[in-house]
């Protein structure tokens, strides 16, 4: 459910193969975005990938992780379709010892893991509107606050989100929230399937 990347070849450009043109486009779009946020500083602007399952959705976060100034930095991934909801919150945020029952110590959580890097939030539509609350405040401040502390820290996290749903539709249904969607779709990529790719089925 959760995995720690931080060797430079664990992702790249070099990892999306294909030559078709929406593949060339895709690759060029994320070369362009890392390009302005080595030259713009501060909080990177989140990324939202979208794509039917299968497509590659995590090498495209990857590369926009490795090819950019936070290469050495973590790349933590969080499949958020696989914890449940109630142990989300502790692994994203962290506790303090006594926070809840089982709380015996302090734990650091994935998004303070993450300072000064990518926090990789895979199937982003799953997680439930209380997780995405707090996620938005982070989105918003760059601050976390463990379970059961009353100290906020600040981050330093680019949030790249992957998702197969529609999250408008789910929006509309009222299971995500539009300004969590706003906030995560600052850049947008859509991946395309392979069935979409032509000669790239070869390579």
């Amino acid at each position: 459910e959760i995995a720690y990347y931080h060797a430079r070849d664990a992702g790249g450009l070099d990892q999306l193969i294909g030559e078709c043109p929406a593949i060339v486009e895709l690759k060029a779009s994320i070369r362009r975005v890392v390009q302005v946020e080595s030259t713009e500083g501060g909080p990177p602007p989140s990324i939202l990938i979208t794509g039917e399952t299968g497509c590659g959705k995590e090498l495209v976060a990857r590369a926009c992780h490795y090819e950019s100034p936070r290469r050495d930095g973590p790349f933590i991934e969080v499949n958020c379709a696989a914890i449940p909801a109630n142990l989300l919150e502790s692994e994203l945020f962290g506790h303090e010892r006594g926070a809840f029952t089982d709380a015996r110590e302090r734990k650091i959580g994935l998004i303070e893991a993450a300072d000064g890097g990518t926090l990789f939030l895979d199937e982003i539509g799953e997680a439930d509107l209380a997780i995405q609350s707090k996620l938005l405040k982070v989105l918003e401040d760059q601050r976390i606050r463990r379970l059961g502390s009353v100290k906020e820290r600040r981050v330093d996290v680019r949030v790249i989100a992957a998702t197969n749903q529609l999250l408008e539709q789910r929006v509309q249904e009222g299971r995500f929230r539009a300004d969590l969607l706003y906030r995560l779709r600052v850049i947008h990529f859509v991946v395309p399937p392979l069935r979409a790719r032509g000669t790239d089925i070869g390579l």
